[in-house]
């Protein structure tokens, strides 16, 4: 279990995973990425294909030559459709846009031969600046029994048509759709806000803007019919092939077809759009939807898989987090497919994108963690190496206090009493002193860890100040310095007394340590505004004002100190510096080279005896 903190950074990333998947997924290589999922999907999951009710009759290239080229097209679609006569077919869909008048005599046989088919359904379109339909000729219309559109949008794949098309206040059902409409008798096209009803026929067509219908076409193995028109002029057992089924005519040949598209699959190959038509009435024939899956259903989705590999990342570690984190990315890929397999069309990006990405944060996010862990832990081990360092360096002095004594009292063993006694008070002391600094050093790296509260009492400044003072003159007699404090009746102040007594000790020594024989320190204190001033000056060699900013890193060691050759760690002053920081006051130093150097712990006042500030 982590904190809250590091819980809700991870979060964001998540959701910042999240929404960028969602972004790519609605971008156009997004799109294209979908799209090519679904072909691929289409291609994989092929289901069984019943009987062909559609063929198409086709003027290919062969039909052209031997018709008298597209000039004389209206004679060889007349031509064609009287000898699909004999086949009787269910319906006839004429896939051309017969919109221009022709020779009169061609224009009259076309129309003959219109109106003795059996329900006749031709094509119109969307003028180029789509605010019209383009009509096939009012005679040619009305030797017909319906007329649909044959719009395709600008899609280099065809995987959907729009069931409908509005160009004004007029709309046109889609070819495929008005010639079952045609085939089966059925009167009218039957509305509702989700689908459509051509008799016994329900359609799922959800969105009442275009009505779009996802085309299942039919696997190559098994395609829809295809009969040249020459080839029927040629053969005539070729309408055999089309007796009874529903038959698309249009134009096939790569020379005169306008309207070719790549399908799922043909590949790059493109195919001609009479083929796609019939595919689309094959769709609705036999009621082979592919059903699209409602947006808020792919972005559910696509959030769960989020939430699970969170989830999978947060709780677990190591290898279990991954096999967890692999399961949902392996769910994210199965589940599009599971449900195309029951006709059910989810976008792929959506959770795949989801997937990888949160998959990618979050393994990022707890290698990161991890990573700080480890380099945590070796900062615990630094600092537990830099607590030895100021453990011996600090607790030289009073051990070589004790262990001189006690040599003194064991090579003479007639020393007066009282000289005894001095000695054992002197090793009680310092013994007293050093448990005190091992205290004073758990203190504060309890503190600085955050284990533990400062403790709080109200104490006299003066006092503690007078008494580090006279512990600091023996020291300081050793080198004839003088050490003058000058009286002060200040402010009371709130804290811890010992931690506060090792820091003000702290300077007193170092001020003593780094000063040269026959000089003085000073010791003051001043009360300004909510705040206590305790200065310690010296006159000794001072310090640049390079060396001033780094005195209180950790084991930084000043010139004075080198040149002194006084022992010393560099842990003292940081230490200072986080007890005065726990206090909620800072340290002020003012030195110069040759000047000497001036120590002021600034630290809060009580405003009246009793009451801390």
């Amino acid at each position: 279990m982590r904190d809250w903190k590091q819980g809700g950074l991870y979060a964001s990333v998540l959701a910042a995973a999240f929404v960028l998947a969602m972004a790519a997924s609605w971008s156009e290589p997004g799109a294209l990425a979908d799209g090519n999922a679904y072909d691929w999907m289409f291609r994989l999951l092929r289901p069984s294909s019943p009987a062909p009710q559609t063929a198409v009759l086709a003027i290919d290239e062969e039909t052209l030559q031997t018709g008298g080229g597209v000039r004389r097209m209206r004679t060889i679609l007349a031509a064609a459709l009287e000898r699909l006569r004999a086949a009787e077919p269910r319906a006839v869909a004429v896939d051309l846009v017969l919109a221009d008048p022709g020779e009169e005599e061609e224009d009259q046989r076309l129309e003959d031969a219109l109106r003795s088919s059996a329900r006749a359904v031709l094509a119109c379109d969307l003028l180029p600046q789509g605010g019209a339909w383009e009509d096939p000729l009012p005679r040619f219309r009305r030797a017909a029994v319906g007329t649909g559109h044959v719009h395709a949008e600008p899609d280099p794949v065809s995987r959907e048509v729009l069931l409908h098309k509005v160009a004004g206040r007029d709309r046109r059902w889609a070819l495929a759709l008005e010639t079952y409409r045609a085939a089966h008798g059925v009167p009218w096209i039957e509305e509702t806000p989700h689908e459509l009803r051509a008799g016994p026929l329900t359609i799922p067509a959800g969105n009442r803007q275009d009505r779009a219908l996802l085309i299942r076409y039919r696997p190559p193995e098994d395609p829809i019919p295809v009969v040249s028109a020459a080839a029927l002029q040629r053969d005539p057992k070729q309408r055999e092939l089309l007796r009874g089924k529903v038959v698309f005519v249009g134009v096939t040949a790569i020379s005169a077809a306008k309207d070719r598209l790549q399908t799922p699959y043909s590949g790059r190959a493109q195919v001609a759009g009479v083929e796609i038509n019939a595919s689309v009435y094959e769709t609705l024939a036999h009621g082979l939807f592919l059903k699209p899956a409602p947006g808020g259903v792919a972005l559910a989705l696509s959030l769960t898989v989020v939430v699970l590999t969170g989830v999978s990342f947060w709780w677990f570690s190591g290898w279990t987090a991954y096999v967890l984190g692999a399961a949902v990315l392996l769910a994210a890929h199965a589940l599009p497919l599971a449900l195309f397999s029951a006709s059910q069309v989810l976008s792929f990006t959506m959770p795949v994108f989801s997937a990888w990405l949160s998959a990618g944060a979050a393994a990022g996010f707890q290698y990161f963690v991890v990573r700080r862990g480890l380099l945590r832990a070796e900062g615990e081990r630094q600092r537990y190496q830099q607590a030895m360092h100021f453990v011996v360096h600090e607790m030289r002095t009073p051990l070589t206090a004790i262990q001189g004594s006690s040599e003194l009292m064991g090579r003479y063993p007639n020393l007066p009493e009282e000289k005894r006694k001095q000695i054992a008070a002197l090793i009680n002391n310092e013994s007293k002193r050093m448990g005190r600094m091992i205290r004073v050093f758990l203190d504060v790296e309890r503190l600085g860890a955050g284990q533990m509260e400062l403790k709080r009492e109200v104490f006299e400044a003066y006092p503690l100040m007078e008494t580090c003072v006279e512990r600091a003159r023996a020291l300081a007699e050793r080198k004839r310095i003088r050490v003058e404090l000058e009286p002060f009746a200040g402010p009371q102040v709130s804290g811890d007394r010992e931690l506060m007594e090792y820091a003000f000790y702290n300077l007193l020594t170092n001020a003593v340590k780094y000063s040269p024989a026959d000089t003085e320190v000073r010791v003051y204190a001043r009360r300004q505004g909510e705040s206590l001033r305790i200065s310690v000056r010296d006159q000794g060699m001072g310090m640049d004002a390079r060396e001033v900013k780094e005195i209180f890193r950790r084991f930084y060691r000043t010139k004075r100190a080198e040149e002194s050759g006084e022992a010393g760690t560099g842990i003292g002053l940081s230490i200072v510096q986080q007890i005065v920081t726990q206090h909620g006051g800072t340290i002020e130093v003012e030195s110069s080279p040759g000047q000497g150097s001036c120590f002021t712990l600034v630290i809060p006042a009580c405003r009246e005896a009793g009451a801390p500030a």
